[in-house]
């Protein structure tokens, strides 16, 4: 529509209206008053103003109806997709709200916990404890994924045979699982007493097809710091015999304990060598026989630790090469210490053999030590080496427990 039509039509609309108010005997009523007028006027400015700014455009009108109508068409997919998304969101907070009232923690499960509406009691809750006369202990009902733990928790005893020239005895309580005895623990030891009370316990953690399989002994020793511990007895549970859908909860006699053959951990030789004059002590590790299996081959990679030591304190420390794939490894190798005369009496020459690992801590086989404290076959070894200056004195000897050594290190005399 040009500009001149619109003024043309513009111009000849009063009149019309002119006219028509004129006629005389006119039946038309004219109801519009002032203000009506004025909103026609301002309504056709504007209509006049969005066309003039229309025709400006450089599209034909068709283009703008259909630009117009694809505009709503997707203003009104954004407005479905939100109010789908919201309502299917609803929904689904409330399934798993539903869902959750039955479902098990896996954090519980790994850390051997239950579901909170049925999770046991702890092991200080002595109402649930099982009682043995010699050993009192707790079986854990066990909860796995692919491992279970087994929770054996040891109370106290009562009533044990004295076994020391006292009347009483140092008792505590070595727990393990046959027939692997891979893993050991042991409690405290309590001193003086018949009646001990330990309240500890111990985890295992076994594959639940294998479990069936095992059985956990629990032997109570009278501890001695000057020569092999006493079993006063012990107490075997076949865990193919346990119901664990519930708590077991009984009271056993203490079995004699079987005599236990100690563990052969293996033989080492070395040399000693003492100068008086130049203060200087040699010893030569020359080689280890029949040691204990370490890696799951059956094999380990033992290298040897010498510790020079003085009222407890380590003054120097020195090792040999690691042997890979064997159980007796040869050596040959010299190591050297600076002792004067005066202190030769008063040091010792500590001998541990440990099994390397590239990943973890190397854990030792045996040990054995020479020199102040010492007994037997040690004892003699270091007499004969003082008594022939000089000259390289070898000999056998047998590796022992590394807690059995320790605990005679630590012994003053």
């Amino acid at each position: 529509m040009s500009e001149s039509r619109r003024e043309a039509l513009a111009a000849a609309a009063p009149e019309s209206a002119t006219a028509s108010s004129a006629v005389p005997g006119s039946n038309t009523t004219n109801i519009a008053g002032p203000g009506t007028g004025e909103k026609d006027e301002a309504f056709s400015k504007l209509k006049d103003k969005f066309m003039n700014q229309l025709d400006k455009i450089p599209l034909p009108s068709w283009a703008i109806v259909s630009i117009a109508f694809v505009a709503i068409i997707l203003v009104l997919a954004c407005c479905f997709c939100i109010c789908k998304k919201w309502i299917f969101k609803k929904k689904n907070k409330k399934k798993g709200k539903d869902k959750g009232k039955n479902a098990i923690n896996m954090k519980d499960v790994i850390d051997g916990g239950k579901p909170e509406r049925d999770a046991p009691k702890t092991l200080t809750n002595f109402d649930r404890d099982v009682f043995f006369p010699g050993t009192r202990l707790t079986l854990s009902s066990f909860h796995f994924l692919l491992l279970c733990q087994l929770i054996v928790g040891i109370i106290q005893a009562a009533e044990l045979p004295a076994m020391d020239m006292g009347g009483t005895s140092d008792p505590y309580v070595k727990v393990y699982l046959l027939p692997d005895k891979k893993k050991k623990f042991e409690t405290k030891v309590h001193r003086k007493t018949l009646n001990p009370v330990f309240n500890e316990q111990f985890t295992f953690k076994v594959p639940y097809v294998e479990l069936g399989g095992k059985t956990l002994v629990m032997t109570v020793y009278d501890f001695d710091r000057f020569s092999k511990h006493d079993a006063i007895g012990d107490i075997k549970v076949p865990m193919n015999k346990v119901d664990f859908s519930h708590i077991t909860e009984e009271w056993r006699d203490l079995q004699s304990a079987e005599k236990e053959e100690q563990e052969k951990l293996g033989d080492i030789c070395f040399s000693l060598r003492y100068v008086p004059t130049a203060g200087k002590l040699t010893v030569v590790v020359l080689e280890a026989k029949n040691l204990k299996k370490m890696d799951v081959g059956g094999l380990s990679d033992p290298y040897v630790k010498i510790h020079l030591m003085q009222n407890g304190k380590r003054l120097k420390k020195k090792k040999t090469t690691i042997k890979k794939n064997t159980l007796n490894p040869y050596y040959n190798e010299s190591f050297s210490f600076e002792v004067p005369f005066e202190q030769i009496q008063k040091v010792q020459v500590v001998i541990t053999v440990l099994d390397y690992d590239k990943i973890g801590k190397n854990d030792a086989i045996g040990k054995v030590f020479v020199g102040l404290n010492s007994s037997g076959t040690e004892l003699r070894h270091w007499s004969d080496m003082l008594a022939n200056p000089r000259r390289p004195i070898a000999q056998w000897h047998v590796l022992k427990p590394e807690e059995e050594v320790e605990a005679q290190l630590s012994v003053k005399k």
